[in-house]
């Protein structure tokens, strides 16, 4: 896929930075260099590899305004120009970080530049408010299904079987979502049961966040007043 991905730390700097990219083209000279080879050599990387996407994750951990920073916010603009790729930047409260700030003097000028070249794009929970959030919902679990692998798997088990349960288990976050299908799938092939239901699910522990709404969400479905089913399902 021609993707490349970098994951930042609290003291991420322009060299460290470029360094990742290189160790994730896994290039030889990511051991020695200073800031601009390793920067040059990464572009040498994206370049050769045809890589149209750069993911940036956990760029929460950046401080936008101390040194590491405004050096990384301006190497972000050197990317857009040199590179011809798209940079999807991931990060948690990136607004409270700065990274939207328009700048009040010069020192903040590069922040300004960062703030106006990226579109913000959020990611909600989903929601089985409505009629479209339940077929969402619905297209979600249809999407997983396919691809999970099991011997025993049958049609619907995510989708129809388990649609109240992972939403009362996920609260409709995504990052919850997977890892209850994720730890529930190893124990199913650790077990031998080659199929998930809620037996075996409710042996397998969810993050915290989502443990504490459950109760309450299942209690709701299992009294009828609510539901994550939409009226008309796809096939």
């Amino acid at each position: 896929m021609p993707i490349c991905r970098v994951g930042l730390t609290a003291n991420t700097g322009m060299r460290d930075f470029n360094r990742g990219i290189l160790e994730f083209y896994a290039h030889p000279g990511r051991f020695r260099g200073t800031a601009a080879d390793f920067g040059y050599r990464a572009l040498d990387c994206v370049l050769s590899s045809g890589a149209e996407l750069v993911i940036i994750d956990d760029l929460h951990f950046l401080k936008f305004r101390d040194r590491n920073g405004a050096e990384i916010s301006n190497h972000f603009k050197y990317i857009a120009n040199e590179f011809p790729v798209t940079l999807l930047l991931i990060g948690v409260g990136l607004a409270k970080r700065g990274l939207f700030d328009e700048g009040e003097d010069f020192e903040d000028a590069a922040i300004a530049q960062t703030g106006r070249r990226t579109t913000r794009l959020g990611m909600k929970p989903f929601t089985i408010d409505t009629e479209k959030g339940r077929r969402d919902w619905r297209d979600l679990l249809l999407a997983i299904e396919q691809r999970v692998v099991l011997a025993d798997k049958t049609p619907g088990m995510i989708a129809d079987e388990l649609s109240d349960y992972l939403f009362a288990r996920s609260t409709g976050h995504i990052g919850s979502l997977m890892t209850v299908l994720n730890r529930g799938c190893q124990k199913a092939v650790r077990t031998g049961a080659e199929r998930l239901d809620e037996e075996l699910l409710n042996t397998v522990k969810n993050d915290a966040a989502s443990e504490r709404a459950r109760r309450e969400l299942e209690a709701a479905f299992a009294s009828g007043r609510r539901t994550s089913r939409p009226r008309k399902r796809a096939a």
